[in-house]
């Protein structure tokens, strides 16, 4: 798991292949399995690989979602913003997808969504909303995750990028 964790790094940067089924239903069925609180499992996913639609969502916030549109694959995270937990619930399975990722050989990155808002100063979560044809009033977007194959490399990272000075021990 240490290996796995050494090597995940965000990837801005992909190559114009698809990402198979079978990877993208190990993606899906992995974070599925992710913890919730009180195991209310608010989170709702929308796996887009219709390019057009990736295109639009590049356009969801102001700045730092431009990366996406190049992705063959974008998985949007919504949260039942009636359950309590729904943001640490959406952001352990968001860790999750990066994480089966990895693990499957593909490249990932986090665009955080919620409470932005678009170029133009319009809410991000009803610009998404409406793109992606979701009309229940108690989801909200949480985030998205660009996947594909990595067309750029970084090396993983070592024991010495670790910032051991910021934890503390009690005995």
């Amino acid at each position: 798991m240490l290996d796995l964790l050494y090597k995940r790094r965000s990837i801005r940067k992909f190559k114009n292949l698809r990402v198979e089924k079978e990877k993208i239903n190990e993606i899906i069925e992995g974070t599925l399995l992710s913890p919730s609180g009180r195991n209310k499992k608010p989170w709702h996913f929308v796996v887009v690989t219709n390019k057009e639609i990736i295109k639009k969502l590049a356009e969801s916030k102001n700045t730092g979602a431009q990366l996406v549109e190049e992705a063959p694959l974008v998985i949007v995270v919504f949260g039942d913003k009636n359950a309590t937990t729904w943001i640490e619930d959406t952001s352990i399975a968001l860790t999750y997808m990066h994480l089966l990722a990895t693990n499957l050989d593909l490249g990932s990155c986090w665009v955080q969504l919620r409470d932005r808002v678009t170029k133009d100063e319009k809410s991000t979560n009803e610009y998404v909303k409406k793109l992606l044809d979701i009309k229940e009033d108690n989801l909200e977007v949480e985030a998205m995750i660009a996947i594909g194959y990595a067309d750029e490399e970084k090396p993983k990272r070592t024991k010495d990028d670790l910032l051991f000075d910021k934890v503390k021990y009690i005995d």
